[in-house]
């Protein structure tokens, strides 16, 4: 017999008001009982990881740890697929034949490394030099600001001689030198050891960060080599160990993860660019210094959500504090001037609607991620965000159209600056797995 028609019978006993115990036979199909054995194991599986929690969350660290350089592998090749995929599509899509085949993906991934090399090294070459000769004139200048300190101890030595008298009583006093200089000598030989122990510590981090950076590198290529046959694998893999409907939910999941995820990518370095070419601009028309560098650290530490131009908007004051303190001042106030135009402006049309986000949503996923992971939290965030949004909103509409009301449209700003890449196939998307919902509710009708 079928699994259906096995069923196991048992009389439970049930109060009857004025009759006394009533059995009533209840029955449990094999499949039934499956399902109840599952959840008795997921009960007790999460029952035992809330008590050991603490050997839990020390196993889960050690697992990271291990797998560290395989994660920066993959997050490298996931922002390198960026520029690769669009010199594939875009640049070389004219190119075809057995040679393509064979030499396109090499060449465009090549050409995708030279051009963050390209990058780094602009950024690099353009801040350190300035930066470097700023330390210079401050050695320079500090000489001349002793003496300027000294003379004006003296003035105040003149001035008022009640300091002098308070000095005087100072050296007066008697110092036990030899305890003195016997607890310089003990703190030298405990901070010697200290020494040792916190420089073996940096050259072994700074050892095993170089080793992580070479393997996460490798097997970056390796991804970007054969990421058409490791996504293959994946699908095989989902579709043979899940049920069709949640594997099939399951890779929409992920093509929706990695659609925001290199949307948010490319319009935070499209922001980056937009709001180091208005540093630059701005200052060189208001002559003020620094202009190329300031605007290019600006650009590049704007890659980092929010925050990020706040630490360029510093070191570039500071670097023009040196010249012209008054100068410095009034960078401070286009600075602020530009990042409200940028902050209100350009981040939430360009980030914002890239990823589909509204701009209250992107501020809080910034907040959040910053607050929990620091940098990497923010850039994480936004994207994760974005996909939660979007598979939240779709089941909310969903569940609105089988109760016979209209699906409620977003009215924020990211759909006032613009409709989000993408969001015709949410609606067809949306549309179709409604239609299936219909679908299956009518085949269990």
């Amino acid at each position: 017999m079928g699994n259906e028609e096995c069923f196991i019978h048992d009389f439970v006993p049930v109060l009857s008001a004025g009759y006394g115990k009533v059995y009533v036979k209840m029955e449990f199909s094999k499949e039934k009982l499956r399902q109840i054995k599952r959840l008795m194991v997921l009960a007790a599986f999460l029952i035992l990881m809330i008590l050991y929690s603490d050997k839990v969350l020390v196993g889960v660290f050690f697992v990271v740890n291990i797998l560290k350089p395989f994660l920066y592998g993959g997050a490298i090749a996931f922002a390198l697929n960026i520029p690769m995929k669009a010199l594939e599509e875009k640049l070389l899509a004219g190119w075809k034949g057995k040679s393509a085949g064979r030499l396109k993906r090499p060449l465009c991934l090549v050409l995708t490394i030279v051009l963050v090399v390209l990058v780094v090294s602009l950024v690099v070459g353009t801040v350190l030099p300035q930066v470097a000769m700023t330390a210079a004139e401050i050695g320079k200048k500090i000489p001349a600001f002793t003496e300027e300190v000294i003379d004006n101890l003296d003035r105040l030595a003149k001035d008022y001689p009640i300091l002098t008298e308070q000095v005087n009583k100072l050296e007066a006093i008697e110092i036990d030198w030899d305890s003195m200089l016997k607890s310089i000598v003990d703190f030298m030989k405990n901070g010697m050891g200290n020494v040792l122990n916190s420089t073996f510590s940096v050259a072994s981090n700074i050892i095993s960060g170089v080793i992580n950076g070479v393997i996460a590198f490798i097997f970056a290529l390796y991804i970007l080599a054969q990421k058409e046959k490791l996504s293959n694998q994946g699908r095989r893999i989902i579709s043979a160990y899940l049920p069709e409907r949640a594997g099939t939910k399951v890779l929409e999941v992920f093509s929706l993860l990695y659609k925001n995820f290199s949307s948010f990518v490319t319009g935070q370095c499209v922001e980056a660019v937009i709001l180091g070419a208005m540093f630059v601009i701005s200052m060189t028309i208001f002559r003020m210094p620094y202009a190329l560098m300031v605007g290019v650290l600006i650009a590049f530490m704007a890659l980092i959500p929010i925050v990020g131009a706040f630490v360029g908007c510093a070191v570039g004051a500071f670097l023009i504090m040196i010249n012209d303190p008054l100068q410095a001042l009034w960078f401070v106030v286009l600075f602020l001037v530009l990042q409200q135009i940028e902050g209100n402006l350009i981040y939430p049309r360009v980030v914002g609607s890239s990823v589909g986000l509204p701009s209250i949503w992107v501020l809080m996923a910034v907040s959040v991620g910053g607050s929990l992971f620091g940098i990497a939290g923010m850039l994480m965030f936004i994207p994760l965000m974005s996909t939660c949004y979007a598979l939240f909103k779709e089941s909310v509409n969903n569940r609105n159209m089988q109760k016979g009301r209209p699906p409620v449209q977003d009215t924020g700003q990211s759909d006032r600056a613009g409709k989000p890449e993408g969001s015709s196939d949410k609606r067809k998307g949306s549309q179709s797995s409604q239609k299936r919902n219909q679908g299956a509710g009518n085949r269990q009708k």
